[in-house]
Protein backbone atom coordinates (compact mmCIF):
# COMPACT_ATOMS: atom_id res chain seq x y z
CA UNK A 1 0.00 0.00 0.00
CA UNK A 2 1.51 3.63 -1.06
CA UNK A 3 -0.20 6.70 1.26
CA UNK A 4 0.12 10.28 0.46
CA UNK A 5 -0.39 12.51 3.80
CA UNK A 6 -1.00 16.19 2.36
CA UNK A 7 -1.43 18.75 4.30
CA UNK A 8 0.33 21.75 6.40
CA UNK A 9 3.02 22.14 9.32
CA UNK A 10 0.98 19.56 11.25
CA UNK A 11 0.98 16.77 8.82
CA UNK A 12 4.74 17.36 8.31
CA UNK A 13 5.04 17.12 11.89
CA UNK A 14 6.80 20.31 12.77
CA UNK A 15 8.12 20.83 16.40
CA UNK A 16 8.75 16.89 16.67
CA UNK A 17 12.21 16.38 17.63
CA UNK A 18 11.71 13.00 16.48
CA UNK A 19 10.88 13.69 13.35
CA UNK A 20 7.58 11.47 13.26
CA UNK A 21 4.63 13.62 13.39
CA UNK A 22 1.59 11.89 13.88
CA UNK A 23 1.85 10.46 9.86
CA UNK A 24 5.19 8.99 10.97
CA UNK A 25 4.09 7.04 13.80
CA UNK A 26 1.00 5.78 12.22
CA UNK A 27 2.42 4.46 9.94
CA UNK A 28 5.32 2.97 11.82
CA UNK A 29 2.59 1.40 13.88
CA UNK A 30 0.52 -0.23 11.03
CA UNK A 31 4.20 -1.25 9.53
CA UNK A 32 5.02 -3.32 13.09
CA UNK A 33 1.54 -5.09 12.72
CA UNK A 34 2.81 -6.45 9.85
CA UNK A 35 1.40 -4.28 6.79
CA UNK A 36 3.75 -3.24 3.90
CA UNK A 37 3.33 0.77 3.64
CA UNK A 38 5.14 2.92 1.54
CA UNK A 39 4.30 6.55 3.13
CA UNK A 40 5.02 9.95 1.69
CA UNK A 41 4.95 12.64 3.65
CA UNK A 42 3.46 15.65 1.63
CA UNK A 43 3.05 18.32 4.13
CA UNK A 44 4.21 21.93 3.87
CA UNK A 45 4.10 24.89 6.74
CA UNK A 46 1.79 27.44 6.74
CA UNK A 47 0.23 26.24 3.22
CA UNK A 48 -3.90 27.07 3.02
CA UNK A 49 -6.25 24.41 1.47
CA UNK A 50 -5.71 27.04 -1.78
CA UNK A 51 -2.05 26.35 -1.86
CA UNK A 52 -2.91 22.64 -1.23
CA UNK A 53 -5.55 22.54 -3.99
CA UNK A 54 -2.96 23.98 -6.34
CA UNK A 55 -0.16 21.26 -5.86
CA UNK A 56 -1.76 17.93 -4.08
CA UNK A 57 -2.77 16.37 -8.24
CA UNK A 58 0.56 16.36 -9.27
CA UNK A 59 2.31 15.33 -6.62
CA UNK A 60 0.46 12.86 -5.45
CA UNK A 61 -0.43 11.37 -8.86
CA UNK A 62 3.88 11.22 -9.23
CA UNK A 63 4.04 8.80 -6.47
CA UNK A 64 0.76 6.93 -6.75
CA UNK A 65 1.00 4.62 -9.59
CA UNK A 66 -2.58 3.25 -11.24
CA UNK A 67 -0.88 -0.34 -10.69
CA UNK A 68 -1.08 -0.15 -7.07
CA UNK A 69 -2.81 0.09 -4.24
CA UNK A 70 -3.11 3.66 -3.49
CA UNK A 71 -4.06 5.90 -0.50
CA UNK A 72 -4.55 9.72 0.20
CA UNK A 73 -5.40 11.19 3.86
CA UNK A 74 -5.61 14.75 3.58
CA UNK A 75 -5.42 17.34 6.67
CA UNK A 76 -5.64 20.91 6.64
CA UNK A 77 -7.68 23.91 7.36
CA UNK A 78 -5.74 25.97 10.54
CA UNK A 79 -3.70 28.30 8.49
CA UNK A 80 -7.02 29.11 6.36
CA UNK A 81 -8.11 30.70 9.96
CA UNK A 82 -4.49 32.59 10.52
CA UNK A 83 -5.20 36.73 10.91
CA UNK A 84 -3.35 38.32 8.63
CA UNK A 85 -3.36 41.95 7.87
CA UNK A 86 -6.45 42.44 9.69
CA UNK A 87 -8.62 39.37 7.98
CA UNK A 88 -8.41 35.36 7.81
CA UNK A 89 -6.40 34.24 5.19
CA UNK A 90 -9.17 32.35 3.78
CA UNK A 91 -12.81 33.15 4.18
CA UNK A 92 -14.53 30.70 5.51
CA UNK A 93 -16.88 30.23 1.66
CA UNK A 94 -13.36 30.17 -0.17
CA UNK A 95 -12.13 27.31 2.65
CA UNK A 96 -14.95 24.90 1.98
CA UNK A 97 -14.77 25.62 -1.67
CA UNK A 98 -11.05 24.66 -1.98
CA UNK A 99 -11.60 21.84 0.16
CA UNK A 100 -14.96 20.21 -1.73
CA UNK A 101 -12.94 20.82 -5.28
CA UNK A 102 -9.98 18.77 -3.84
CA UNK A 103 -12.51 15.70 -1.77
CA UNK A 104 -14.38 15.64 -5.11
CA UNK A 105 -11.35 14.81 -7.51
CA UNK A 106 -9.41 12.96 -5.11
CA UNK A 107 -12.22 10.23 -4.58
CA UNK A 108 -12.69 9.57 -8.37
CA UNK A 109 -8.96 8.27 -8.48
CA UNK A 110 -7.76 7.11 -4.68
CA UNK A 111 -9.76 6.11 -1.40
CA UNK A 112 -9.68 9.10 0.51
CA UNK A 113 -9.71 10.25 4.63
CA UNK A 114 -9.90 13.84 5.70
CA UNK A 115 -8.56 14.41 9.58
CA UNK A 116 -9.41 17.86 10.80
CA UNK A 117 -7.41 20.73 11.94
CA UNK A 118 -5.83 20.66 15.52
CA UNK A 119 -6.23 23.42 18.40
CA UNK A 120 -3.77 25.64 18.98
CA UNK A 121 -2.45 27.58 22.44
CA UNK A 122 -4.67 30.75 21.03
CA UNK A 123 -8.41 30.96 22.16
CA UNK A 124 -9.79 33.31 19.36
CA UNK A 125 -7.97 31.67 16.70
CA UNK A 126 -9.25 27.98 17.92
CA UNK A 127 -12.77 29.21 17.45
CA UNK A 128 -12.12 30.24 14.10
CA UNK A 129 -10.68 26.29 13.80
CA UNK A 130 -13.14 24.69 15.35
CA UNK A 131 -15.98 26.56 12.95
CA UNK A 132 -14.62 25.42 9.84
CA UNK A 133 -14.03 21.86 11.04
CA UNK A 134 -17.81 21.53 11.76
CA UNK A 135 -18.35 22.92 8.03
CA UNK A 136 -15.32 20.69 6.67
CA UNK A 137 -17.26 17.62 8.20
CA UNK A 138 -20.38 18.84 5.96
CA UNK A 139 -18.10 18.95 3.33
CA UNK A 140 -16.69 15.51 4.33
CA UNK A 141 -20.20 14.33 4.39
CA UNK A 142 -21.40 15.68 0.74
CA UNK A 143 -18.72 14.08 -0.80
CA UNK A 144 -18.62 10.75 1.08
CA UNK A 145 -15.77 10.79 2.27
CA UNK A 146 -14.88 10.03 6.46
CA UNK A 147 -13.69 12.78 8.63
CA UNK A 148 -12.42 12.40 11.82
CA UNK A 149 -12.76 15.76 13.82
CA UNK A 150 -10.27 15.25 15.84
CA UNK A 151 -10.29 19.26 17.33
CA UNK A 152 -12.17 18.73 20.23
CA UNK A 153 -10.30 15.33 21.26
CA UNK A 154 -7.37 17.45 21.37
CA UNK A 155 -8.75 20.03 22.70
CA UNK A 156 -9.14 18.42 25.88
CA UNK A 157 -6.11 16.74 26.36
CA UNK A 158 -3.65 17.92 28.50
CA UNK A 159 -0.57 16.44 26.74
CA UNK A 160 -1.71 18.29 23.56
CA UNK A 161 -2.51 21.56 24.91
CA UNK A 162 0.73 21.89 27.21
CA UNK A 163 2.91 20.72 24.73
CA UNK A 164 1.72 23.34 22.46
CA UNK A 165 1.69 26.34 25.02
CA UNK A 166 5.33 25.21 26.09
CA UNK A 167 6.52 24.90 22.46
CA UNK A 168 5.57 27.68 19.74
CA UNK A 169 2.14 28.08 20.29
CA UNK A 170 0.90 26.13 17.48
CA UNK A 171 2.79 22.53 17.32
CA UNK A 172 3.25 19.67 19.62
CA UNK A 173 6.46 17.74 20.57
CA UNK A 174 6.63 13.85 20.53
CA UNK A 175 4.13 13.10 23.45
CA UNK A 176 1.35 15.74 21.52
CA UNK A 177 1.43 13.79 18.22
CA UNK A 178 1.13 10.27 19.01
CA UNK A 179 -1.80 11.54 21.02
CA UNK A 180 -3.19 12.43 17.40
CA UNK A 181 -1.77 9.20 16.14
CA UNK A 182 -3.75 7.33 18.13
CA UNK A 183 -6.55 9.31 17.53
CA UNK A 184 -6.52 8.24 14.24
CA UNK A 185 -5.06 4.72 14.69
CA UNK A 186 -8.22 3.87 16.84
CA UNK A 187 -10.66 5.44 13.86
CA UNK A 188 -12.82 2.84 12.39
CA UNK A 189 -12.46 4.12 8.80
CA UNK A 190 -8.56 4.07 8.87
CA UNK A 191 -8.23 0.43 10.39
CA UNK A 192 -10.74 -0.72 7.74
CA UNK A 193 -7.87 -0.02 5.36
CA UNK A 194 -5.56 -2.51 6.78
CA UNK A 195 -8.66 -5.28 7.24
CA UNK A 196 -8.79 -5.31 3.74
CA UNK A 197 -5.55 -5.27 3.07
CA UNK A 198 -5.38 -8.50 5.25
CA UNK A 199 -7.54 -10.01 4.69
CA UNK A 200 -6.68 -9.88 1.07
CA UNK A 201 -3.54 -11.60 1.57
CA UNK A 202 -5.05 -14.55 3.33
Amino acid sequence: MRICFVGDSFVNGTGDPECLGWTGRLCATACRRGHDITYYNLGIRRETSADITARWLDEVSRRLPPECDTRIVFSFGANDTTIEDGKMRLTLDNSLAYAAQILSTAKQLFPVLMVSPPPLADVEHNLRIADLSQHLALVCKQQDVPYLDVFLSLQASAVWMSEVAANDDAHPRAAGYSELAWLVQSWKAWSSWFREVKSGDE
